[in-house]
């Protein structure tokens, strides 16, 4: 059984916990004797039909290079290639604007409304029917905080230019601030196969708003409360069969849980926070093939 571990051409952007989780994955596989090779995504010499299956892990370009990225997944189709997450699953997961087809499913989201390319931005409207003092915007299709603005009321005409240059090119998402995110932190739950591994609640640096680790924010391994989650059981069953991985993160707003984002392309796993994450991913990886 040949496996293929799918990364991304290294180019220095993103370095640290991601990489060293990646390193240890493919030596526990290995270990398991099975037949695991790193590749590049990008590289045109990769014969994909050689694999049994590819294993998308770590393609952390992909919203740079989202044409591409599409073109490459239609091709394994094409192939008949098996793709773990499923090819249907990623291109659906791809734009964000699948938080409104959640919401419409009567899962809590956090509020998000949907800025089309070449549309004109106008901040006024949606601090007023949020109710609240700080906007977040970034694009549809992104990842790791890219092109991700804050902007509070005082800050509106400096943006509004900036944003509607950045329209031209795609579209974007707005949506109010959590103050949650700083007070209480975000969860990230894990799942193998469907089935729950580990939680890691996420807490940014003092002063910021990003959580992640190469921002200064925290990662703390944590136990979820049982209504977030049934919440996410829940929600994997309707938007994510047949996935061998997935992360479903969110956080707590006057007692219930809104989701963030549902991460099944390229995810940071954690699995270096939970004692037997390794043996989870590798177990589910067995099952589901």
């Amino acid at each position: 059984m040949k496996l293929a571990l799918v990364t991304y051409g290294d180019e220095g952007k993103y370095p640290g916990e991601g990489t060293r989780e990646d390193v240890q994955l493919h030596e526990y596989l290995i270990q398991k004797n099975l037949a695991v090779k790193y590749e590049i995504w990008t590289d045109p010499n990769v014969n994909w039909q050689q694999y049994e299956a590819i294993i998308l892990k770590s393609p952390w370009d992909y919203f740079d290079k989202v044409d591409l990225f599409q073109t490459w997944l239609n091709n394994l189709d094409q192939q008949e290639v098996r793709v773990l997450n499923p090819t249907m699953v990623v291109r659906w997961n791809l734009n964000k604007e699948y938080l409104l087809q959640v919401e419409k499913a009567g899962f809590a989201t956090v509020p998000t409304s949907i800025l089309k390319q070449k549309s004109n931005f106008k901040a006024a409207p949606f601090f007023e029917i949020w109710h609240t003092k700080n906007l977040i915007v970034k694009p549809v299709i992104s990842g790791g905080a890219k092109n991700t603005f804050v902007i509070s009321q005082s800050e509106t005409a400096i943006f509004e230019n900036q944003l509607n240059q950045l329209l031209q090119e795609e579209a974007y998402l707005v949506q109010p601030f959590m103050p949650e995110i700083q007070n209480k932190g975000e969860y990230s739950l894990i799942f193998f196969n469907g089935y729950f591994s580990h939680c890691v609640l996420k807490v940014p640096q003092s002063g910021d708003f990003r959580v992640q680790h190469y921002f200064g924010g925290a990662i703390i391994p944590t136990t979820p409360p049982a209504h977030i989650l049934e919440y996410a059981q829940q929600l994997l069953k309707q938007f994510a069969p047949g996935c061998l991985y997935a992360r479903v993160d969110g956080l707590e707003s006057n007692g219930k849980f809104r989701l963030m984002e549902l991460e099944l392309i390229e995810p940071l796993l954690y699995l270096l926070y939970h004692g037997k994450a390794f043996e989870n991913y590798y177990r589910a990886l067995r099952q589901i093939l």
